[in-house]
């Protein structure tokens, strides 16, 4: 059994009504709850959806690896395998949502949408208005059978997830089709397979277009794309697992350990070794 060094994974239990998969409360309450008993400073990587809408106060909340300063109308989605951490002098507060993956309607919870956004005026006071609403629909049916009170918690959660979509979605790029299928595929196959010209075969496309179209969406070739997945996960294991560095890039599709040292040396600018010893001064 691989054992957790720096980085525990946090499984969904709702502490309000078991067997629903929402929970709803307050920043505030959620360090109310873990008191002296649980450091919420610690890095960790729930297992779950961890979504939060700041209404006040100010900090800095980081997402694998990479910090966010927040401020009142800023929202932070951390989605199921990241690796999320609160800072110890953060003090903000807003609506926290807590959920299983399966619990939003089909759609609604894309694993490839931004981590953080800012909301501003009308989208701001819309998403408290739908987050509030939902607030109040959680507290009201907290005994009511999980069946009967899951229905209209997801639907509210899903207007909710819309709402925000269309809030941070207003800037984004709309990614063509091929990037897409591109995207997906890396997603579904990046532990074994790190030649893009094998995703242009299966894919149907020749590399050039394949090429043409991840520049077109993302700004950068499609290695550039494929090595950095490949290398947020590696810094996930290393971070995550008390696998040695050889064996976490076995796992991640490198056959010769010293393959992977050289490639996460060039991507990470660090050793494996390196970067797993500054998470232990985190």
């Amino acid at each position: 059994m691989v054992k957790t060094r720096h980085i525990p994974e946090v499984s969904y239990r709702n502490s309000d009504a078991a067997g629903l998969g929402v929970e709803v409360l307050t920043l505030r309450a959620l360090r109310a709850r873990a008191g002296t008993s649980h450091d919420l400073t610690r890095p960790q990587r729930p297992g779950f959806h961890l979504l939060m809408l700041v209404t006040s106060g100010t900090g800095v909340h980081t997402v694998d690896f990479t910090p966010y300063r927040l401020r009142p109308g800023g929202v932070v989605w951390v989605r199921p395998g990241q690796v999320q951490q609160f800072q110890p002098r953060s003090r903000f507060d807003g609506p926290l949502l807590l959920f299983q993956p399966d619990f939003p309607p089909p759609g609604a919870a894309s694993p490839f949408g931004p981590t953080h956004w800012q909301l501003t005026g009308r989208d701001r006071a819309l998403a408290t208005t739908a987050a509030e609403h939902l607030a109040a629909e959680y507290a009201a049916l907290t005994d009511a059978p999980p069946a009967a009170a899951g229905g209209l918690l997801a639907h509210l959660l899903g207007a909710l997830l819309h709402r925000l979509a269309l809030a941070s979605g207003a800037r984004a790029p709309v990614y063509n089709d091929a990037f897409l299928r591109f995207r997906d595929a890396v997603e579904r196959d990046f532990t074994g397979r790190h030649r893009v010209a094998d995703y242009a075969r299966d894919l149907g496309y020749s590399p050039r277009t394949l090429i043409r179209a991840t520049r077109d969406a993302v700004g950068m070739g499609p290695k550039e794309f494929l090595d950095r997945r490949i290398v947020l996960e590696a810094r996930r294991l290393l971070a995550h697992t008390d696998l040695p560095a050889a064996a976490v890039g076995a796992r991640l599709g490198f056959a010769d350990p010293a393959n992977f040292f050289k490639f996460f040396r060039h991507r990470a600018g660090v050793a494996p070794g390196e970067f797993r010893s500054s998470l232990s001064r985190t």
